[in-house]
């Protein structure tokens, strides 16, 4: 674990949970959310603007706890977009990513005819008239079961603090549901992003676009005491205006020192563990090696054991006057090797 890691910056950790919520969760930094999405999706959509929902995603029944996503959006144009940052690996976390962009289609399907208000009313500020609710039921009478089936674009974004074994080792992978053969798409509804932010290594000087220098600053921040001089652009003027430490509430700094706290101690627990596993390796290693030059000790001396009791026994039968061709056949010794006896 590198020392600054133990240290507090002038801005907060987007790797805390508060400090994502500061930076994007916020109606304050809606835009600065927009952005980095439409960095994200570039050449694939471009949003306008959004709206933050209800992050919980409520349960089935009473003994199902539901699920809380980090950042739970609607576009004017009517795509879900979900936004998780994970600072710690943990076991089925891929399978975990799934069921989230499962639970949010799924939800879409319970009650088109609400969605569709509701969506109608986000991208208008205004309600339904009495007219306009009728026609809305006129359509779905004319093709219920169609209807009731029609979905919006999920997006799941999954910004990873670890390596994922499950993904390749890189730091983006796009998944769509595709032909496996062809590799087109199939459906486009269905749509995740994996980010894993230990494989983006490039340096400032080295980020060009402003995708990378974003992925950039949210990998850094939390070590710098002010924004580098090459961050030109007005986004990370904002984005320097809503991280810094010193602009936090009371309310806020006290949950963020809570969240650095849980995060170092998580780091350092990390770091232990892979101390511990990497002497365990060492030594099984020592011990393995051990054991290889015992067992290859041994083999090599059978061997030359059994070199010995050849040319003993090919020494008897050529002093009791064999031939070289009878002892060869006798002990497998090669007739230079019976010569020298």
């Amino acid at each position: 674990m590198r020392n600054e890691e133990l240290t507090c910056g002038h801005f907060v950790n987007p790797f805390t949970d508060i400090g994502f919520k500061i930076i994007f969760g916020q109606p304050a930094s809606k835009e600065l959310l927009i952005t980095l999405l439409n960095e994200l999706l570039a050449g694939e959509h471009q949003i306008e603007n959004l709206t933050l929902l209800d992050k919980e995603n409520h349960s089935d029944s009473i003994a199902d706890a539901g699920i809380i996503y980090d950042l739970y959006c609607l576009t004017t144009t009517g795509e879900y977009i979900i936004v998780e940052m994970q600072n710690r690996f943990h076991s089925n976390f891929l399978d975990r990513t799934l069921f989230y962009m499962c639970r949010a289609i799924g939800r879409q399907v319970e009650n088109i005819r609400e969605k569709r208000k509701k969506e109608r009313e986000l991208r208008t500020d205004e309600p339904m008239t009495e007219e306009e609710n009728d026609l809305m039921l006129r359509e779905e009478k004319a093709d219920y079961y169609g209807a009731r089936y029609k979905l919006s674009t999920v997006y799941g974004i999954f910004l990873m603090n670890f390596r994922e074994p499950g993904l390749e080792a890189k730091f983006r992978t796009d998944t769509v549901i595709a032909d496996r053969e062809s590799g087109k798409t199939i459906n486009p509804h269905f749509r995740q992003i994996y980010l894993q932010f230990p494989y983006f290594e490039k340096e400032l000087n080295e980020c060009e676009t402003l995708y990378d220098k974003l992925i950039y600053t949210l990998k850094n921040m939390q070590h710098w005491n002010r924004m580098p001089d090459a961050l030109k652009e007005q986004v990370f003027n904002r984005l320097e205006e809503l991280a810094a430490v010193a602009n936090l509430s009371m309310e806020d700094r006290i949950a963020y020192d809570k969240a650095l706290d849980r995060y170092r101690v998580s780091r350092i627990v990390e770091e232990d563990a892979r101390r511990a596993g990497w002497k365990q390796g060492l030594e099984e290693g020592r011990e393995k090696g051990l054991e290889e030059g015992r067992a290859k000790g041994m083999a090599e001396g059978l061997e030359k054991g059994k070199s010995e009791e050849k040319r003993a026994i090919a020494r008897n039968l050529k002093a009791l006057g064999l031939t070289s061709e009878q002892i060869q056949a006798a002990t497998g010794l090669s007739a230079r090797e019976i010569d020298l006896l």
